[in-house]
C-alpha cells in the first residue's frame, strides 16, 4: 500500500525520553500527526540484553504498523543500536524509520571542529560502542570519550531533574577522568535533554552539548519531503500510548506540551512478556 501525508508518524521509546524527540518534530512540523508509544512496563532498556530490547522494539513496530503511520522514529539509542538495522530490513519497503544515532553523529562530525567527543549513555549503549564506530567510521582522528551513566535515565523516568539530587549525580559523572579535554559531549540518551541545562552549567560554556532532538527532527523532515509525504493540513491529534501507567510519563508530558496528555493503555500489552531467558548484560 502506498504510503500517504495524511499518515500519522510514530515514535518510541522505553518511556518518557522519547518525548524530547516527539517535541521537536512537533515543534518543526505542527501538521504532523504523532502516535507516541512509551514502553514503561520494560524501561529501562539499557540494561535489558539485545534479545529483549529487539523483542520489545519489534512488537511495539508492528503495534504503531497497525496504526497505519508512514514513519516510525526509534526514538532509543539502546533500541537503535541493537534493533534499527533488523527492523529497516523488516519493513523499510512498508514503512520510512529513522534511528536517533546517524543524525546527530552526521551533524556534529559534519562541523569537523571537535577532535575529542565525550559521548555519556546507558550501558547498553556505551557497552555497543556503535557512537564510537560510527564517529571514526567518518573522521578516524577523533578521539571517542564514552562513559556510562546508568543512574540518569531512571533518575529522569523517576521525575528526578532541576533538583539538587540530579545534580549531585550529574556533577559526579561529569568529573569523570573519561571525560576529561573533551571539547564536545553527545547525549547518547534521548531521556538527557532533560537535563541538558544542568549538564550545560557544569561546563559554563567550555564544551559544546549535544542532543539528538533537532538532528532527528530534521531528519524525518528531510525523509517526508523527498517523499513528497509532508502533510499540509493542521492535525492536532495526537497519541500517547504507555505499556504501563506512571504518574513521571503524565507529568513529563504535561511539562512539554504544556496541556493535559490523554495516556492510553496499550490494547493487548501484557501479552507482550519479558523476553524468555532475558538477563542483563554486565557492560
Amino acid at each position: 500500500m502506498a504510503l500517504s501525508p495524511h499518515q500519522p508518524i510514530g515514535i518510541f521509546d522505553s518511556g518518557i525520553g522519547g518525548l524530547t524527540v516527539a517535541k521537536a518534530i512537533t515543534r518543526l512540523l505542527p501538521e504532523e500527526e504523532m502516535i507516541y508509544f512509551g514502553d514503561t512496563a520494560h524501561l529501562p532498556y539499557g540494561d535489558k540484553s539485545s534479545d529483549a530490547v529487539h523483542h520489545f522494539a519489534s512488537h511495539i513496530t508492528r503495534f504503531l504498523l497497525d496504526k497505519q503511520c508512514k514513519l516510525i522514529v526509534i526514538a532509543c539509542n539502546t533500541a537503535s543500536s541493537v534493533a534499527y538495522d533488523v527492523l529497516q530490513f523488516q519493513h523499510g519497503e512498508t514503512v520510512l524509520m529513522v534511528n536517533v544515532i546517524d543524525p546527530i553523529v552526521e551533524g556534529v562530525t559534519d562541523k569537523k571542529q571537535h577532535k575529542d567527543i565525550g559521548i555519556i549513555g546507558t550501558q547498553g549503549t556505551i557497552g555497543s560502542g556503535i557512537y564510537e564506530n560510527k564517529i571514526r567510521e567518518i573522521d578516524p582522528e577523533i578521539r571517542v570519550h564514552n562513559l556510562a551513566t546508568p543512574l540518569l535515565a531512571p533518575m529522569i523516568e523517576a521525575g528526578f531533574f532541576h533538583n539538587k539530587i540530579s545534580k549531585e549525580i550529574i556533577d559526579s559523572y561529569l568529573a569523570q577522568p573519561k571525560l576529561e579535554d573533551i571539547e564536545a559531549l553527545i547525549l547518547a540518551c534521548t531521556h538527557y535533554p532533560l537535563i541538558k541545562e544542568d549538564i550545560e552549567e557544569y561546563y559554563q560554556g567550555m564544551v559544546d552539548v549535544y542532543d539528538s532532538t533537532d538532528f532527528v527532527a530534521q531528519e524525518v523532515k528531510r525523509l517526508l519531503k523527498n517523499r513528497e509525504l509532508l502533510n499540509n493540513f493542521k492535525s492536532n491529534d495526537h497519541h500517547f500510548y504507555v505499556s504501563d501507567y506512571t504518574d513521571a510519563f503524565e507529568q513529563t508530558t504535561h511539562y512539554y506540551y504544556q496541556e493535559k496528555i490523554g495516556l492510553e493503555l496499550c490494547p493487548h500489552w501484557s501479552q507482550v512478556e519479558e523476553f524468555p531467558g532475558n538477563e542483563k548484560e554486565s557492560l
